[in-house]
């Protein structure tokens, strides 16, 4: 970007700030809350290995915990809370966008279909699918309706 420089009577170029200049302390507690949520993640899957045709439930209940954790959390901070710029990028999308894993979702019911385990795998994409956005939304509404019997 070019600017008149009034002092010489010519154009000079400005700098422009790096894109990261503004937005680096963003994107590292996005990287550490994802570092801990997949470190959970990973953890839970290692307790409770999932059997070969057999239902992922580890991944189940991390997505289905994950999505009901969402849920209370953005109502806390989007109508109750004023929470500091980085709790939002650092827990919602860092923490619980590591715990949740969508992608390893598609990959067991990749697995079970291709393993020939195909009502497992299109049981197991249902069954999240439903379980998950019904905690995300049973959780919104339990925390609001919490939050306005403490108002009174």
């Amino acid at each position: 970007m070019t600017a008149p420089d009034t002092r010489t009577g010519t154009i000079a170029a400005r700098a422009r700030p790096s894109v990261l200049h503004g937005q680096a302390p963003v994107v590292a507690v996005v990287a550490i809350g994802g570092a801990i949520g997949a470190s959970a993640r990973y953890a839970a899957s290692l307790a409770w290995p999932a059997q070969a045709g057999g239902f992922p439930w580890a991944t189940f209940w991390t997505n289905v915990v994950g999505c009901a954790v969402i849920g209370v959390f953005m109502v806390v901070i989007t109508e109750t809370w004023a929470a500091h710029r980085l709790v939002r990028p650092f827990f919602g999308t860092g923490v619980l966008g590591g715990f949740t894993t969508f992608s390893t979702y598609a990959v067991d019911i990749r697995k079970l279909v291709g393993d020939g385990h195909p009502g497992t795998g299109l049981a197991y994409l249902a069954a999240t699918l439903l379980a998950a956005l019904t905690a995300v939304t049973l959780a919104a509404t339990a925390t609001r309706r919490t939050l306005k019997r403490r108002r009174r």
